[in-house]
């Protein structure tokens, strides 16, 4: 049996789960999740307690099982504590402001870029240094594609560090070309 599917998902007080066939609805103070599991994956709901229950014992099922519990208690953990992603912005020059709902990133190009947030997700960014962004939202899955997203304008570059990259990244500098002798 899968270690991660057979595990309980605890729900806080404050998460109310609404199971509807196939379709599954977690509220709480942050939002509201909803997602549509696959067929041969069943919840059941035992007080404040939620279950993911398989179908039959095959390989593509027990992978599903493992999926499906990890996606539905990331639905939980979101609407109730919401979800936080950093990105560090190296290089000369570079900054980054918010204004409303629009991130404007000014990274070394002739332009500046103007990248809307999507619904959900909020972002900081430190006021002094101008070159940390604090990404915020309750969909785990959307905070990462957003994160994704502002780091593809700028990936960062083994030879000086320049970039956007995450928080948590190690980049693996190289030495750049020998001096001629």
């Amino acid at each position: 049996m899968s270690r991660i599917g057979r595990l309980p998902i605890k729900l806080p007080k404050e998460a109310k789960v609404t199971i509807d066939g196939r379709k599954v609805m977690v509220q709480g103070p942050k939002g509201k999740l909803e997602r549509t599991i696959h067929p041969k994956m069943k919840l059941e709901q035992d007080g404040d307690v939620l279950k993911v229950v398989r179908s039959d014992d095959s390989k593509p099922t027990r992978a599903l099982h493992g999926l499906t519990r990890a996606l539905v208690a990331n639905m939980v953990t979101g609407v109730t504590k919401g979800f936080v992603r950093e990105l560090i912005v190296t290089g000369v020059g570079y900054k980054v402001e918010v204004k409303g709902k629009v991130l404007v990133l000014n990274l070394g190009y002739s332009h500046p870029i103007e990248f809307n947030l999507p619904e959900g997700i909020t972002a900081k960014v430190d006021s002094q240094k101008e070159t940390k962004i604090v990404l915020e939202g309750y969909d785990k899955e959307l905070l990462g594609l957003t994160a994704a997203r502002i780091r593809s304008f700028r990936p960062p570059e083994p030879y000086k560090g320049k970039g956007i990259r995450y928080a948590d990244e190690v980049i693996i500098r190289k030495a750049g070309k020998a001096a001629a002798k």
